[in-house]
């Protein structure tokens, strides 16, 4: 599966996963990027009096992060409890070897899943859901993960409580 890890999404970059288009960012890139990523509805004219630039130029960095990838979008901090998702779990699972991109298409499909990531271990897919209820997680594992062919075994984690940090907590 390393070998696929690397050709997937890799953009070109060499093996030791430098790329040569990826511009590096500066201080007030990297103030601008939390910034944003602590409030991402903030006015262009906010973030260039909080990282002191013009707003011409905060909003050209803004639109070259976009450009570049290293914004990828913007989203809302959901709290999941109160949006009627009650159950969350971190999903472990083992799939057939080289078979990643088949099952992150298929998790990607469902609306559960929050997070997906594939990793070193003794398992292969780390998977954060958040469900309805205790019922509508069994079912998640049970009759959606456990039918992706490729999947070996599953292991779940209930999630008792969540923090959700941010670049500067809570």
């Amino acid at each position: 599966m390393a070998s696929e890890q690397m050709a997937d999404g890799s953009g070109g970059r060499d093996p030791g996963g430098y790329d040569p288009s990826v511009r590096p960012l500066d201080a007030i890139d990297r103030d601008i990027l939390q910034m944003l990523r602590k409030d991402g509805r903030a006015s262009i004219r906010s973030v260039a009096e909080r990282v002191h630039v013009s707003r011409a130029n905060a909003y050209s960095r803004i639109n070259r992060l976009i450009d570049d990838g290293v914004i990828r979008g913007f989203g809302a901090r959901v709290d999941h409890e109160r949006a009627g998702q009650g159950a969350s779990a971190y999903i472990t699972l083992k799939i057939v070897q080289n078979s990643w991109r088949t099952v992150r298409d298929q998790l990607r499909r469902m609306p559960e899943a929050a997070h997906i990531a594939l990793v070193s271990g003794a398992f292969d897919v780390l998977i954060l859901v958040h469900t309805q209820d205790n019922r509508a997680l069994r079912e998640l594992v049970l009759t959606k993960l456990q039918a992706i062919p490729e999947v070996l075994g599953t292991r779940t984690l209930l999630v008792f409580e969540e923090e959700d940090l941010g670049p500067d907590g809570p």
